[in-house]
């Protein structure tokens, strides 16, 4: 084996691994710190946003109930003025009876 010292690695710049490999921490640390910054400011417009969606599905769902309940008198004012139109047809028949052929 050859007595030699291993060369240092590129960009070491005379610091020892340890140092190395603490800078290397440090890096992802920072990296961390700024990818859970950016989480935190879309989790917060995230619920920023929430009370909108509640609102806006509460709404929703509250105008399906009112258009129901339209939907439902207006199928109710139906029958009944089919059932006036057939009270006026059999009274016109009694008045007005049809030729016998």
């Amino acid at each position: 084996m050859s007595e030699e010292n291993t060369q240092d690695m590129p960009g070491a710049n005379g610091r020892s691994f340890e140092e190395r490999v603490f800078a290397r921490f440090d890096a992802i640390d920072v990296g961390l710190r700024d990818l859970d910054a950016r989480i935190q400011r879309l989790e917060a417009r995230a619920y920023d946003t929430k009370p909108i969606w509640e609102q806006a599905l509460k709404e929703i769902v509250d105008t399906r109930r009112e258009l129901s309940k339209r939907l439902d008198r207006i199928e109710a004012i139906a029958h009944e003025t089919r059932a006036d139109l057939r009270d006026a047809e059999d009274r016109i028949e009694r008045l007005e009876p049809k030729p016998v052929q």
